[in-house]
């Protein structure tokens, strides 16, 4: 191997090693929250409407002892706040929060057990076996690594490869299980056009839910379905909350929009055919679980003041999560796994 071949590297492995190789983006101390602001962030809104969820399945399962499984789990915001909701929930039926729930909760990353994280939650590199209960992936699929594509001038479909200082060239042409996912999914058809190999993310996904006995997986990102794919793909880098060109030197995020269409077919070709709650988009999703944008009314105001201020700025937070043209268009996978399958 030459010099010139060990600097080329494809998209895949290149991203493989910028976010989790050593000193990699997504082992660092500050974690995502340093970066960028995921609706977890954004509001404990976002938690207690996982938690509802959550109550949701255990009801499904006849059960209040549940396993809550955070695929991805940065530095274990999201579970901190679904737990702090069912011990709310527990403390204060007039809250609306779940409460009398046994949660075991399990963060997956590869990322250290930050310090202080509440004890209850088990930190892990894997993914649990026999889960009964809910797995919950946010912005988890964006980052598992792809190949890239583009068609080149003839339109023969090549990898694209790239270098640390994020320059690129074409490759060789795209064969085997990718060249039939593309077939199948993302066809490239003009000079030019680009797409991210959606498939280790099927394989991913389908891991995933084959870790559930009995309950359902949701999986949230940014993505497209294959009516609307990106035409130049959606590769992109974001470092201390801004957007920036994507260069795998550990510097930055590397971050494409999720084919959530394919992921959900694979599950269910992996599983003889386990039905899927579809996909809809997290404002239809945060709606159903409570969360509202509406303005408190103004009536409000005059007999509590304090009541309405809190109204007022968890309205705003809500608008936040529910956004058209934000953290609103995220699309939620929901899978449900019977207990005849486990």
């Amino acid at each position: 191997m030459t010099d010139e071949t060990c600097q080329w590297q494809g998209w895949r492995e290149a991203t493989e090693r910028a976010l989790y190789g050593p000193g990699g983006f997504y082992l660092r101390p500050e974690g995502p929250a340093g970066h960028f602001r995921t609706s977890v962030h954004a509001s404990p809104l976002f938690a207690a409407a996982v938690a509802r969820l959550l109550a949701e399945v255990a009801e499904e399962l006849g059960t209040s002892e549940v396993d809550l499984v955070d695929v991805g789990a940065g530095r274990g915001e999201l579970l901190t706040g679904v737990l702090t909701a069912t011990d709310a929930g527990a403390g204060d039926t007039a809250s609306g929060l779940p409460g009398a729930l046994t949660v075991r909760a399990y963060a997956v990353e590869r990322a250290d057990r930050p310090a202080g994280l509440d004890p209850r939650i088990e930190w892990t590199d894997r993914l649990p076996r026999g889960v009964r209960g809910l797995l919950f992936a946010n912005e988890w699929l964006d980052n598992v690594p792809v190949d890239v594509a583009e068609a080149d001038a003839e339109g023969t479909v090549r990898y694209v490869e790239v270098r640390a200082d994020g320059t690129e060239r074409l490759g060789e042409p795209v064969s085997g299980a990718d060249a039939e996912w593309l077939a199948r999914w993302w066809p490239l058809r003009e000079p030019g056009a680009r797409a991210e190999i959606g498939r280790p993310r099927d394989e991913a996904w389908t891991a995933a839910v084959g870790c559930i006995a009995e309950g359902r997986a949701v999986a949230v990102d940014y993505a497209h379905v294959r009516a609307a794919r990106p035409p130049f793909g959606s590769l992109t880098g974001f470092r201390a909350g801004r957007e920036v060109p994507p260069v795998p030197d550990g510097d930055c995020d590397l971050t494409a929009h999720v084919a959530l269409d394919a992921c959900a077919e694979a599950v269910g070709a992996a599983s003889a055919g386990w039905p899927v709650a579809g996909l809809v988009t997290q404002r239809e999703a945060l709606r159903a679980l409570g969360v509202s944008g509406g303005r408190p009314p103004l009536s409000l105001a005059s007999t509590d003041p304090a009541g309405y201020v809190r109204a007022l700025s968890s309205a705003g937070e809500a608008a936040e999560l529910t956004a058209l043209g934000g953290l609103g268009d995220f699309l939620w996978l929901t899978q449900r796994v019977p207990a005849s399958t486990g």
